[in-house]
């Protein structure tokens, strides 16, 4: 049985050869730890640190964007100005440039303004007929 193990950051990467999956597993399961401090806190932490883990976040995090995500986060999170969030631009515009250059991971939402300019547009440039035309048909 041949198992390859390697560290990349906190996660441990496994390669399994086919014989590996045809045996029986003999993991283990371990209980919860109580004092594990990203266990059931949400998003901000006891302490007010973000929970990067929070399953709220939807992976967010992590990802090809997950840097820039949580820079931009973590600068609005601990904002002191009176806009909230008013000096973290420049961390929300790289976020979003990096977004766009994956958007089958991050699929870019149309907002209620451009869905209207689109329906719209669409109807303008749709085949009208003239009630001549309906009644000759």
């Amino acid at each position: 049985v041949l198992c390859i193990f390697k560290l990349s950051g906190k996660d441990r990467i496994i390669f399994v050869t086919k014989e590996d999956h045809e045996t029986p597993s003999s993991a283990e399961l371990v209980a919860d730890d109580p004092n594990d401090p990203y266990e059931d806190h949400g998003l901000i932490l006891p302490n007010g640190d973000i929970n990067w883990n929070c399953p709220c976040l939807g992976g967010m995090a992590s990802g090809p964007c997950g840097e820039q995500f949580k820079s931009a986060f973590s600068c609005f999170h601990y904002s002191k100005e009176e806009i909230k969030g008013s000096d973290c631009v420049d961390q929300f515009r790289a976020m979003q440039e990096c977004m766009q250059r994956y958007p089958d991971l991050y699929p870019q939402e149309d907002d209620d303004d451009d869905k209207e300019e689109k329906q719209s547009k669409d109807l303008e440039s749709a085949p009208t007929v003239s009630k001549e035309e309906e009644a000759s048909s």
